[in-house]
């Protein structure tokens, strides 16, 4: 069968899902193709946001709009 069809739900972006930590390791998860994604650790930026360290290996923070963003290193 082909795969040309997108199914509903799954051209979700990282700024469209939910501000809870649950919808983070969802997202996450099933963009690892169904391999569970978990928080290794959190702590506190510069700016006093909190980070969510990644076992993906990414981690991950919340903008002034409450949606989550990949936070770079620096």
């Amino acid at each position: 069968m082909s795969q040309a069809f997108v199914r509903e739900g799954d051209d979700q972006e990282l700024n469209d899902i939910g501000p809870s930590l649950h919808a983070l390791l969802h997202f996450l998860t099933r963009e690892n193709g169904g391999i569970r994604v978990y928080e290794k650790k959190s702590f506190m930026d510069a700016e006093g946001n909190t980070v969510h360290a990644m076992s993906n290996g990414l981690s991950y923070s919340k903008d002034k709009n409450s949606r989550w963003t990949i936070v770079h290193s620096r």
